[in-house]
């Protein structure tokens, strides 16, 4: 467990808040992004602004932190590599212990309370990054690219070719995946 928590803007300070179970308090913060907040094909850009409303009730074993955060998301499209952006909405509970309430320190996902603060970081990490699409999309029905020549089939939908397809891929026109279909 740590002695101390880092210099942050996600460290939230939570002295007002009584240490009897049913107390709470609620807080806005309005903060940039912390880096690598990201996947493949989305991020939450480093510095950006981030929105966070949360409420923190006191339990008996330490402080529960419920929460919501948004932020606008970097994308690029899955299917014509499009760079667009996108809102996002990610909310997170988290139940932070008291010193000596919680589990071992050897147990090494749990988090405690630190001289009446808290530190949102590993809590917002998680809760941004595991919810961010794999694979976004710039619209629904987004047409992608052409497998021939790479032109975005979105601005050109009647886009044709005069010369026949080299015949070493025929094998590979035969397979049909599914835009949903995960390719591990």
């Amino acid at each position: 467990m740590a002695t101390h928590l880092p210099q942050s803007k996600l460290v939230l300070d939570l002295r007002g808040l009584a240490r009897h179970p049913g107390e709470m308090i609620r807080k806005h913060l309005d903060v940039s992004a912390p880096g690598d907040l990201a996947v493949a094909l989305a991020s939450v850009p480093e510095g950006s602004p981030l929105v966070i409303d949360l409420t923190c009730e006191s339990a008996g074993d330490g402080v529960l932190v419920r929460g919501s955060a948004g932020a606008t998301l970097t994308c690029q499209c899955a299917r014509c590599l499009t760079h667009f952006e996108q809102s996002g909405q990610f909310t997170f509970d988290e139940l932070y212990f008291y010193p000596g309430k919680g589990p071992d320190d050897d147990e090494g996902d749990a988090l405690f309370v630190v001289d009446d603060c808290v530190d949102l970081d590993p809590v917002l990490r998680a809760a941004i990054v595991l919810s961010l699409p794999f694979a976004p999309l710039c619209r629904p029905d987004c047409a992608g690219i052409c497998p021939q020549c790479g032109v975005d089939m979105n601005e050109h939908p009647g886009h044709a070719h005069e010369m026949a397809p080299d015949t070493r891929w025929d094998k590979l026109r035969d397979v049909q995946i599914h835009p949903t279909d995960r390719v591990l």
